[in-house]
């Protein structure tokens, strides 16, 4: 018997399906106090959580016998993940069913906020009329600029052009037939947006490199008066900034659904007139909330009995014998994968998998979906897994490529294609199963993949090694392996090295700056 906990409201549908399972206890206990809740935890293999609910170190260290968390919405910001996967519990999550929700509270907002309807309908609850101040602005043959061109992008583009507004869009990690896909013209730079659009709407995921990701700089280069919307995630717009752009009149009005701080409600921009605020309301409909319900529980009836999981963020529900037999090839193209939006940052077209020797021989579906994982990780943590990792490349655009050939070395070789060129790197695996990265864009190595590398390209002259070197053993940063790869092609070599612990952007802004470093970068597997 199967013992689920559900602590955070989803739709009446969602607790009958779960209470339909004849091997499940489902106990339905909402708004339980943090002590209560550790206290409880380790009698239950499953919890379901929506957005507030943390699921951390402290609750993994209580919840004993927990083998799924369910989070019934998009967004996984509430629960640690590293932690769920290092004890092999899968979090499952509902991307799709909230999306229409979300795309027409944006449009609600950006109609609020650039008509001023929450200000007049306040006027008239005070019993005036008064129209002095409350004039507003069309949509119609204005620029609408999105900045995260993914699902609800999109669709907020097909719909927005139906008001007669012009769409351009940045999404440096979408390839270019989604953007002709929806119409849209492409920004290569985020600049580029904020210089020509009438309306911003933001809508990436929330992860290290989108948190703040406009600022106050940011605003500086927008046009006057511009007006801008969020219904993704708190914190992309710096609130102190776009409060201090609104007060100097850059931005003219703001619609805003989420908070950095939510719940609490202590926002700067909460007293300014300019914007209208709702408390997290995207996916607040009854259809969402009836297709969430649904959703989350299918994803935990098919986590809890072993099969697959289309929603699995970490890990995939798979039975262990299938994935013995690929785990070291597994991990060798999930690291060879992650190495391409830490290097290089162009839009993807098309990805090629191409496997030779041994490796030809193997079955290797699972095996092409981990090379897709550790692609888009790095951009979309919290969305991709293996089951979904082809979904995801389809839905962005990009043409996915497997191939076998004859041969008598075993090697995996990928193959990166966008507008600018290919980016390759190749692999394999020891008999003992240890990952070893051979070639990264022509330069050869025989290095085994650690938690923190560096990769440095460099004008082939001597002493760079020792300044390098240097620089890390001033920072404390400890030097695990390093080697260096001349390309017969020009004089640039690349050196990779692992290190004992992540390099702090100050210490790598130095290493970039000494003359003949062309590029360096933090790689994290």
């Amino acid at each position: 018997m199967y013992k689920v906990l559900v602590v955070e409201r989803i739709s009446d549908k969602g607790v009958a399906k779960l209470q339909a399972q004849q091997d499940f206890q489902v106990d339905v206990k909402l708004n339980l106090p943090r002590e209560e809740l550790l206290q409880i935890i380790p009698g239950y293999d499953a919890i379901v959580v929506r957005s507030v609910t943390k699921i951390n170190e402290e609750f993994y260290g209580h919840a004993t016998g927990l083998k799924v968390v369910g989070r019934a919405g998009n967004g996984v910001d509430n629960i640690e993940m590293e932690g769920a996967t290092q004890r092999g519990i899968i979090v499952v999550n509902t991307p799709e069913s909230n999306i229409i929700s979300a795309c027409e509270h944006t449009i609600g907002l950006l109609l609020a906020s650039c008509r001023n309807t929450v200000r007049a309908h306040k006027m008239i609850e005070s019993r005036k009329w008064d129209r002095d101040g409350l004039k507003g602005m069309e949509l119609y043959g204005k620029t609408l600029g999105i900045i995260g061109l993914g699902r609800i992008g999109g669709l907020l583009a097909t719909r927005m052009q139906a008001f007669g507004m012009k769409i351009i869009a940045y999404d440096p990690y979408i390839a270019d037939g989604r953007f002709r896909k929806y119409n849209a013209r492409k920004c290569e730079t985020l600049e580029e947006l904020l210089k020509n659009a009438d309306v911003i709407s933001i809508h990436t995921p929330k992860t290290e490199e989108t948190m703040n990701m406009i600022t106050y700089k940011e605003w500086l280069k927008c046009k006057k008066g511009v007006r801008v919307v969020n219904c993704a995630r708190g914190g992309l717009y710096n609130e102190q900034d776009l409060a201090r752009a609104i007060r100097e009149g850059i931005v003219a009005s703001a619609g805003i659904d989420v908070l950095v701080d939510e719940p609490k409600p202590i926002s700067p921009l909460i007293d300014l007139p300019q914007c209208v605020l709702t408390p997290h309301l995207g996916a607040d409909t009854f259809e969402a909330q009836d297709n969430v319900g649904l959703a989350i529980a299918e994803e935990v009836i098919a986590a809890l009995h072993g099969e697959i999981v289309a929603n699995a963020v970490n890990l995939p529900a798979l039975p262990a014998s299938e994935l013995d037999a690929v785990k070291a090839q597994m991990t060798l193209a999930e690291d060879l994968g992650k190495l391409y939006y830490q290097l290089q940052h162009d839009a993807i077209n098309k990805v090629e998998v191409i496997y030779s020797g041994a490796m030809a021989d193997m079955e290797t579906d699972m095996i092409t979906r981990a090379v897709l994982k550790g692609v888009f990780e790095p951009v979309l943590k919290e969305r991709v897994n293996y089951v979904n990792a082809m979904i995801t490349a389809n839905g962005r655009g990009v043409e996915v490529v497997e191939s076998k050939e004859s041969g008598t070395a075993s090697l995996l070789r990928v193959n990166i294609c966008t507008k600018s060129g290919k980016f390759t790197v190749a692999g394999n695996t020891t008999p003992e199963g240890a990952v070893r990265i051979k070639d990264i864009d022509g330069y050869q190595f025989d290095c085994e993949p650690a938690p923190y590398m560096l990769g440095i390209n460099n004008v082939d002259k001597p002493g760079m090694i020792g300044r390098i070197g240097t620089v890390l053993g001033a920072e404390n940063v400890n030097i695990g392996n390093m080697q260096v790869s001349r390309n017969a092609k020009n004089d640039v070599a690349m050196m990779l090295m692992t290190v004992d612990s992540a390099v702090d952007p100050a210490t790598l802004h130095t290493i970039q700056a000494f003359e003949g470093i062309t590029k360096a970068a933090n790689i994290r597997m």
